[in-house]
């Protein structure tokens, strides 16, 4: 027995030997610099492309020996290459550690660049690196992405990756910014049949006389009006994508329109005004959800071929200005409802048009339900989805229901006070 027992002991042993040399090749925290964002720029020499850096300083704000670091949370280096996967090597001639791309969180683009026909071969590179992540988000800027890089000084967030981190899915979930992630940018380019929405981002805020405007949502960053001191890049509306190559915008209200419609996209807390149909010149204040997936019914077999499509919603009221009460009538409430279906719907149409007459192409995901009425793949691409697109009758129905009224529905009314 004790002879079986010091075998067993020798295996154990053994094989511990085998378990923990596993780590041999791993690279210590203190020799890595870690890529926080990756931008993308026209360079001046054919088939070159400029690529910056934005790096992370692991020590920045740590405290050692009793005092803060006082290194610059992060730094940027912008490089001359032909591709986005030597860049990483050419970098170490002036970087003296292991560039890791481990906490790469964005890749952005230039507008100059995005609009470039040869702009989508760049971008490709990045689906052959294995440590270019494919949730990485894909942002256009509107100036160069080195200069964004550069400019953009966030404020309250020492740490770079969390600043970008908190914009993006803070702007996802108010529907402001499209989710733009790499592997939808990859599907929907290799589909020939969507439009791709980008993140839409820029550090230059465009000065005219109107401070501020009706809907500050209605417009793309840079236009957006605001006082005080905050972070100075603005993530607002969306960069429109036709087989990989920039052809438009959205606004961050049209982006919120397309992320209501398409089923593949998620606005957790979108927060709209429309004006009060009781008190005019003031602006209700309502928070809509999508609680369910549009119903899409489609006839393509019709000349020209039928889109219908039935958009369910909840609305919850969350201001009343005119301090009317309407949650205590069934025909103030009724009468709300058909306006703000009346509106939603108008904005609705406005896309849809723009989809139509302008990008010739759709980002609501229809090509998905047409597919099912096709028996072969063959008919399908016979059909030419893109090609019919501009010329479909297309209707969207808003069916909306009514949620809370704020967390306290009834309030004195506007005479009873006065009075």
């Amino acid at each position: 027995m004790g002879h079986l027992l010091k075998i067993i002991n020798i295996v154990i042993m053994l094989a511990a030997l085998f378990i923990l040399p596993g780590c041999w090749d791993q690279t210590g925290l203190d020799k890595k610099v870690f890529v926080i964002g990756m931008g993308m720029d026209k360079a001046e020499a054919s088939g070159k492309i400029e690529v910056t850096y934005l790096i992370a300083n692991a020590e920045a704000g740590i405290s050692q020996q009793g005092g803060g670091s006082q290194e610059p949370s992060m730094q940027t280096i912008t490089i001359r290459s032909s591709d986005l996967i030597s860049v990483r090597n050419t970098a170490n001639a002036v970087i003296a550690r292991e560039i890791s791309y481990d906490l790469l969180q964005v890749l952005v683009v230039s507008e100059e660049l995005a609009r470039e026909k040869d702009f989508i071969r760049f971008l490709y590179n990045a689906s052959k690196d294995r440590e270019i992540k494919r949730n990485a988000y894909l942002m256009v800027s509107k100036e160069r992405a080195s200069d964004f890089f550069t400019n953009n000084k966030p404020t309250m967030l020492t740490r770079p990756h969390k600043f970008y981190e908190n914009m993006v899915n803070r702007g996802i979930e108010t529907g402001l910014i499209p989710d733009s992630q790499l592997h939808h940018f990859f599907r929907i380019t290799e589909e020939d049949a969507n439009l791709f929405l980008g993140m839409y981002v820029t550090t230059e805020v465009k000065k005219d006389k109107d401070k501020f405007r009706a809907n500050e949502n209605n417009v793309l960053a840079g236009e957006m009006k605001f006082e005080g001191e905050t972070n100075n890049a603005q993530f607002l509306g969306a960069a429109v994508f036709l087989e990989g190559q920039m052809i438009g915008t959205f606004t961050g209200v049209e982006n919120r329109i397309v992320m209501l419609i398409n089923r593949a996209f998620e606005a957790t807390d979108i927060l709209s005004t429309y004006p009060d149909p009781f008190m005019e010149g003031y602006q209700m204040a309502i928070r809509l959800k999508k609680v369910k997936d549009s119903d899409v019914h489609l006839d393509l077999n019709k000349q020209p071929p039928k889109i219908r499509v039935t958009l369910p919603l909840v609305a919850e009221v969350m201001s009343d200005p005119g301090m009317e009460n309407p949650a205590e009538n069934k025909k103030k409430i009724d009468k709300i409802r058909r306006y703000l279906e009346k509106e939603i719907a108008a904005q609705v149409k406005d896309v849809v048009n723009k989809t139509q007459e302008e990008y010739k192409a759709e980002p609501f995901g229809w090509s998905l339900y047409a597919r099912k009425e096709f028996r072969t793949l063959k008919e399908y691409m016979a059909f030419d989805w893109m090609k019919t697109y501009p010329r479909m009758d297309i209707e969207v129905d808003v069916k909306l229901r009514f949620g809370e009224f704020g967390r306290q529905p009834k309030i004195p009314t506007y005479e009873g006070i006065r009075d």
